[in-house]
């Protein structure tokens, strides 16, 4: 399938590879649809709601009652995942993790059982649609930017304080205070470290877990991720360094203005698609990009050929 997009692509109006980098997205496209006539028709935005112990350190700007909060105006329709959501035609849908019983301190242990990480798992793995042309995952959870550093820093290596960011607006103090709480958490959970999974499950969130479970049944169906923020990014890596290549149906729909966002996807080999200085989270920054793959896919299978167009080719 990916030699029969080539070839059309080859065959367009155009000078070859004068659309840059739409070109492979839609060939990329493509290949895991199994098609070279291509359309996004039901694109599907997830959000997963998760609450964090961790959050009982001081580590967010907000307490972790806004969890609860912004699940309900995601219902209402009134957050921005829902206008960018409505915007590319997706259909978008929030599932809020047992956010009455948060994890655990990661300080102290685990944040999950295994029993807890597998629900949350499935819970990802199970809200993905069979139906569904395009998954892009979003979250919200005050204090998952701690967590997200935490896999990270437990996945790729380095110190704490490489991997932590300002999140929700945290100050100086802030922000070391939440270095030393990661510190603090790959201290006390070693074999994460050693272990992908055991990263998503000792130091982060059921809404990070989701993320990776909805990310790997989209692998298993076909069906190619956006891939938003440093939360879902991190998330994703986990599935990634558990399998090399299991991300390869993903690309990166921006790079936010965490700080540490970057060099996770420098990690992962993927080059975002939008650059805008976004941090909502929600899978707002991948469900923008939506419209990019759009455009690609437009282009490659409304164009006409050379020979449709009655164009010489040279």
């Amino acid at each position: 399938m990916r030699k029969d997009a080539e070839a059309r692509n080859g065959q367009l109006t155009k000078p070859p590879g004068a659309l840059g980098r739409l070109e492979d997205l839609a060939i990329w496209y493509a290949t895991w649809r199994g098609t070279d006539r291509l359309q996004i028709k039901h694109p599907q935005v997830l959000v997963f709601a998760g609450n964090h112990g961790v959050t009982a350190q001081g580590v967010s700007a907000f307490p972790a009652e806004v969890t609860v909060q912004m699940v309900a105006n995601f219902e209402a329709g009134g957050a921005a995942i829902n206008q960018l959501s409505k915007l590319a035609g997706a259909q978008m849908t929030v599932h809020a993790l047992s956010l009455e019983t948060p994890t655990a301190d990661f300080t102290q242990g685990p944040a999950m059982t295994e029993a807890e990480f597998f629900e949350a798992f499935g819970t990802g793995w199970s809200a993905v649609s069979a139906e569904a042309d395009l998954l892009v995952t979003g979250e919200m959870g005050i204090g998952n930017t701690t967590a997200a550093a935490a896999v990270a820093c437990a996945l790729f290596g380095g110190s704490a304080e490489d991997w932590t960011g300002r999140g929700t607006g945290v100050d100086d103090a802030g922000l070391a205070l939440k270095a030393r709480v990661v510190a603090e958490g790959l201290a006390a959970n070693p074999s994460a470290s050693t272990d992908p999974l055991e990263a998503l499950r000792c130091l982060g969130g059921r809404e990070l877990v989701a993320m990776a479970g909805a990310i790997a049944h989209a692998r298993v169906l076909r069906i190619p991720v956006i891939l938003d923020g440093f939360i879902c990014s991190a998330s994703a890596a986990a599935l990634e360094k558990a399998a090399a290549g299991a991300l390869d149906h993903a690309v990166a729909g921006h790079v936010s203005a965490e700080a540490a966002h970057g060099a996770v996807l420098q990690h992962l080999g993927k080059s975002p698609l939008l650059s805008l200085g976004m941090r909502l989270g929600e899978g707002s920054g991948a469900a923008l990009a939506i419209q990019i793959l759009k455009g690609a896919i437009a282009c490659h299978s409304g164009m006409s050929t050379f020979a449709e167009a009655g164009v010489s080719d040279g």
